[in-house]
This record gives C-alpha cells, sequence and structure tokens, in this order.
C-alpha cells in the first residue's frame, strides 16, 4: 500500500510529501539516497558525510594504523590526562 504519491516535474524533480518526511525523520537540508535492492528502489535518509569522507578528511590517503580497543582506551586517557587533568605544580601569583 503506498504512503503517498508524487509527480514528476518536467525537470526531473519531485516533491517528498510530509509523511514521507516524516518517515524518513528528513527536514529542509537532509538529504536522501535512492538505492535499488531486488528490483525495488529504496528511499533512505544519510548524513551529509559518508564515513570515508570524513577518514579521508582526517587522515588523507594514507594507511592508518590498526589497533586494539585496549590501545585505544589507553591513548584516549593518556591525551584526557594530559590535556584535562589540573596540574599539581604551584601557579605564579597574580
Amino acid at each position: 500500500m503506498a504512503i503517498a504519491r508524487s509527480k514528476i516535474t518536467a525537470q526531473g524533480q519531485i516533491s517528498v510529501p510530509a509523511e514521507v518526511r516524516k518517515a524518513l525523520g528528513a527536514e529542509p537540508g537532509s538529504f536522501l539516497e535512492w538505492e535499488q535492492e531486488d528490483g525495488k528502489v529504496v528511499v533512505r535518509r544519510v548524513g551529509k558525510y559518508t564515513f570515508d569522507d570524513i577518514r579521508r578528511a582526517l587522515f588523507g590517503d594514507k594507511k592508518i594504523k590498526r589497533q586494539s580497543f585496549k590501545a585505544m582506551n589507553e591513548a584516549k586517557a593518556r591525551h584526557a590526562s594530559e590535556r584535562y587533568v589540573r596540574s599539581t605544580e604551584k601557579r605564579p601569583a597574580r
């Protein structure tokens, strides 16, 4: 059973009906992805950037060294303690 209907304009544009936008959680500025699966077209709301886009922005094309969860958690703890833990050294008076 159809949720709603849309008409395609001469320029190939459609309006996404309110019921469909609500079901997808789409709002102005959202991106929709159209994919063909098993002879059907599936529409999904997607983020503006894919995981690969973000990884490429952070690391470029260099190969990322794999680490265990233990090593990652130790690195996060080390970073947090270096950045956020207050120093025990006396600070000069103002």
